[in-house]
C-alpha cells in the first residue's frame, strides 16, 4: 500500500485546508474521498489542497479531485490546488483535468481567491 499523509485543517472563514504528502493512488484514494465527503456532510465546499509534497497521483486519485470539484461548484465553492510538483502537474495534464482547477503557488493566494470571490 502506498503511503499518503493528509493534514486536515479548517480556517475561520470556513475554508478547509488539506496538505497531501506521498502518493495518491488506487490503494488510498478512498481516504481522501472520505475526508471530502465528511466536510460536504457538514456543509463545507471551499477547499485549498496543497499538493507540493504529493509525488504521484493516479487516475483514481485524480477522480477524487474531479468528483469533489463538481460537488463544490454546485454549492458555490471550489477546490484550489497549491503548488503542484512538475511530475503531478504533468500527470494531471495527461489525464486532461489540470485546467479544471484554479492553481496557485501559495496557501495565502488560494485563500484570497475565496475571500475575494474570484473562484
Amino acid at each position: 500500500m502506498a503511503n499518503l499523509k493528509i493534514l486536515n485543517e479548517e480556517n475561520r472563514d470556513g475554508i478547509i485546508y488539506f496538505e497531501l504528502d506521498g502518493m495518491l493512488d488506487a490503494h488510498n484514494f478512498e481516504v481522501l474521498e472520505a475526508l471530502f465527503e465528511n466536510h460536504f456532510e457538514r456543509g463545507f465546499y471551499r477547499f485549498v489542497v496543497d499538493i507540493r509534497r504529493l509525488m504521484y497521483v493516479s487516475s483514481a486519485g485524480a477522480g477524487v479531485f474531479i468528483g469533489a470539484v463538481g460537488s463544490c461548484q454546485e454549492n458555490d465553492g471550489n477546490v484550489v490546488l497549491v503548488q503542484p510538483s512538475q511530475e503531478v502537474k504533468e500527470i494531471l495534464e495527461l489525464l486532461g483535468v489540470y485546467q479544471i482547477f484554479p492553481v496557485v503557488q501559495t496557501r495565502a493566494l488560494a485563500v484570497d481567491l475565496f475571500t475575494k470571490k474570484a473562484v
